[in-house]
């Protein structure tokens, strides 16, 4: 085990077992999150992958004014939202399109999502729910998957998306009133 007091000097240096070893702590973690928020293994994986090797790019330039874990967290979750806007926009008018089919009739099918941290059984039940967190404003689904799925306290999300403490607890709040509404409408309709 390497300490972060250690761990950072070793890899501003380029040292590669350094390196490894944040990999090795980090990356279910890391890749858990960003598939949370991105709903697509592939797409985790790559987004993943971007993260540590931004990591590995910028330790220089990290500053320490925050935990390194915090310093992930942030890279994460601002590669996954800028990949979840880029799809966004890709996808605006051929989603439109692909909703209806030669005869106007609705054709709309909701991704197959499955997540390593759901047990079979509970599969169905936790297809709803990502699929109300993909609903969520950008910033409640941060904090939602934050807090709930990989167990940050409120501080440490406020330290992740830079704001403040009160921020954290009114986003996380709205976000639960946002899912209650939509998983209520999700099963009423099911």
């Amino acid at each position: 085990m390497i300490l972060e007091a250690e761990l950072i000097p070793r890899l501003r240096k380029g040292d590669e077992k350094a390196f490894r070893y944040l990999v090795e702590t980090y990356q279910r973690r890391v890749y858990n999150t960003i598939l949370a928020l991105v709903q697509n293994a592939e797409e985790a994986e790559d987004i993943a992958q971007e993260v540590f090797v931004e990591v590995y790019e910028t330790i220089t330039a990290f500053r320490g004014e925050a935990k390194l874990s915090t310093w992930l967290y942030r890279i994460a979750t601002s590669n996954a939202l800028k990949a979840i806007q880029k799809k966004k926009a890709q996808k605006r008018f051929s989603f439109l399109s692909s909703l209806f089919g030669a005869n106007n009739e609705v054709i709309y099918h909701p991704p197959d999502f499955h997540h390593p941290g759901v047990a079979l059984e509970d599969k169905e039940q936790m297809q709803h729910l990502f699929a109300a967190i993909a609903q969520l404003a950008d910033k409640q689904k941060i904090a939602f998957t934050l807090h709930h799925l990989d167990g940050l306290s409120y501080q440490e999300i406020a330290e992740v998306m830079q704001t403040s403490l009160s921020s954290v607890e009114s986003l996380i709040h709205r976000a639960k009133q946002n899912l209650k509404k939509q998983l209520k409408y999700i099963l009423i309709f099911h």
